[in-house]
């Protein structure tokens, strides 16, 4: 889920009471709702232990590749007792497509040992306690805990960070702070959904290095909307839509505000 080459930008300065930015933020939820409907966590689980073992295989690389690596993976090891009674060596191979395998294997046999020992072979459903494991910080529990278990969190990955930081809702660095003072603009029961409408529109549209701004529907609300590329056509051949579907909605939205 982390992207490597992530650039740091300076968060633009809004000028805007706290009310106005709450409401702001919410109209780009709003238009974020609409062009992906279907947003989700796209890392492929079928237990709460599983979508853990894909996040921690997910740092470095892309879901896609996790995703294409972890039916073998989870067949051979489908539960925290299995993967915790792995032979290392088999494991890493199992992995190694994912990249830095060997730390991999570590982790995931490290976190598979702790669940077992400490709760009993089922992931624990607080944060507080998931991030107890090793290797398991507050992204990493908010997936799990939003994914798996319908607990509303906010995941504060590269895109996330970025886009938040775009839009003018904070101009903090650090994830801990960017959850706290995002979460604060939003109810929380949105927190889960708006995580990942931000991821969908970072890896779509709002890219790190040249975002698609001509051609982004949230762009009339974003006070960053001058960093990317402005020609429509030009922007337009950014833009990155995961099917039709996608593309046809982002085209809506983006004539509706224009």
């Amino acid at each position: 889920m982390s992207m490597a080459g992530e650039t740091t930008e300076r968060a633009p300065a809004t000028n805007e009471s706290p009310l106005a930015l709450t409401r702001r933020a919410r109209r780009i939820n709003r238009v974020l709702a609409e062009i992906y409907p279907d947003a989700h966590c796209e890392l492929d689980f079928g237990s709460a232990f599983q979508l853990l073992c894909s996040v921690v295989l997910s740092a470095q690389t892309t879901d896609v590749r996790v995703n294409l690596t972890t039916p073998a993976l989870f067949a051979r090891y489908p539960a925290a007792e299995d993967m915790a009674a792995a032979d290392p060596v088999e494991l890493e191979q199992l992995i190694k497509p994912t990249g830095f395998y060997r730390n991999k294997a570590k982790s995931l046999l490290g976190l598979a040992a702790a669940v077992c020992d400490r709760f009993g072979g089922e992931v624990p459903r607080t944060l507080e306690e998931l991030i107890t494991l090793p290797g398991v910080g507050r992204k990493t529990a908010n997936v799990v805990l939003g994914n798996a278990f319908g607990v509303p969190g906010i995941t504060v990955d590269t895109h996330f960070g970025r886009l938040a930081r775009r839009f003018g809702w904070t101009r903090q660095e650090d994830p801990v702070k960017v959850e706290s003072e995002v979460g604060a603009l939003f109810p929380r029961a949105e927190w889960t959904m708006l995580s990942h409408r931000l991821i969908f529109h970072g890896r779509r549209v709002c890219h790190s290095r040249r975002p698609a701004c001509g051609a982004c529907p949230v762009a009339p609300l974003c006070p960053s909307r001058g960093i990317g590329e402005q020609d429509l056509v030009k922007a337009e051949a950014l833009l990155r839509p995961a099917s039709a579907r996608e593309a046809a909605l982002l085209a809506a939205a983006r004539k509706a505000v224009s």
